[in-house]
């Protein structure tokens, strides 16, 4: 019996890196879905349930510390991923609080991001 490819969410409100890690993921066997707010991504967990979850921490509206806290309270089994092109130190340990699977800055490596979501995941991608 084969698993189900995994579902995840992308969440920044630069739509190329979107496009970009749906591309890398898609490759990978993974159903992905974008976002460029959070919004719109927390009403689509409501309808569809997803394996893991990508977002920026700098976004317009809810920002990506508020969307870990909210997914977390709702969806604690939900792993979150957090990248940012305002990577400090307080930010990182914050994220880590908040139950942040992994934190990257922008820019980062592909491979490094494949690697930390196969961890988060448990298993390998395609």
């Amino acid at each position: 019996m084969q698993a189900q490819p995994p579902r995840i969410m992308i969440i920044d409100d630069e739509k190329v890196v979107g496009d970009m890690l749906r591309i890398h993921l898609t490759k990978h066997g993974c159903i992905v879905e974008t976002f460029l707010s959070a919004a719109p991504a927390l009403a689509r967990l409501e309808e569809t349930p997803f394996d893991l979850i990508v977002t920026d921490f700098k976004m317009k509206g809810m920002d990506g510390m508020e969307l870990l806290k909210t997914v977390k309270s709702l969806y604690p089994d939900i792993q979150v991923i957090m990248i940012t092109a305002f990577a400090h130190l307080d930010t990182a340990i914050e994220a880590f609080r908040g139950q942040v699977h992994d934190f990257f800055p922008k820019p980062f490596k592909i491979k490094d991001l494949i690697e930390s979501i196969q961890r988060a995941l448990g298993r390998p991608l395609a």
